[in-house]
């Protein structure tokens, strides 16, 4: 019996790899279970995570680090969560800890530059793509109406990740790639 399911499972997992599900936008707040069975809650920023994003960030790794954020030390990340804080943010939370966090920074130009950061601990576990949509829907209400974003041309990985939320390649060229969309 189960040899017989082997090769649907094969062609299910390839299928899922070659033709990933969009993720579409989804308004916050709401609650989902991830992968790993954990009840998480997506729902706009406020002042009140602070503190939360700063222990948040302070788990990451230099490995977890990409283009200089989040910044490495205490005192350097709560500067950089006051400039995070003009735009547009969406967390994720799991049993009172802050496990995700999704912004949406005003560039100066009327457009908005986008990150997006999962605790290591909870990584690969659906939490990206849920924060994604959060950010997303949260952003359009918000009055957001055009997004970019710097991506490791080596990390095709994320590059595949944001296709899937309707992000397209704007500049091919070089170490990092700009990917944008409309929303």
């Amino acid at each position: 019996m189960e040899i017989i399911n082997l090769p649907y499972r094969l062609l299910s997992a390839l299928r899922s790899y070659l033709f990933p599900p969009k993720i579409l936008p989804r308004t916050p707040p709401f609650t989902f279970d991830d992968t790993k069975e954990r009840v998480v809650h997506l729902r706009p920023y406020t002042e009140k995570d602070v503190d939360a994003l700063v222990q948040m960030y302070e788990d990451f790794s230099m490995l977890d680090r990409v283009q200089g954020v989040p910044p490495m030390h205490e005192a350097g990340i709560r500067d950089w969560l006051k400039k995070l804080a003009t735009g547009v943010n969406v967390v994720a939370t799991h049993e009172g800890s802050t496990v995700g966090h999704v912004v949406f920074v005003p560039d100066g130009t009327d457009r908005h530059e986008l990150a997006i950061f999962v605790h290591p601990s909870y990584q690969r576990a659906g939490i990206g793509s849920q924060l994604m949509a959060a950010g997303l829907a949260y952003a359009k209400f918000e009055g957001v109406t055009y997004v970019w974003l710097s991506v490791e041309a080596s990390a095709n990985g994320l590059q595949r990740f944001y296709n899937r939320a309707g992000f397209r390649m704007i500049n091919p060229m070089g170490m990092y790639q700009r990917m944008s969309r409309y929303l």
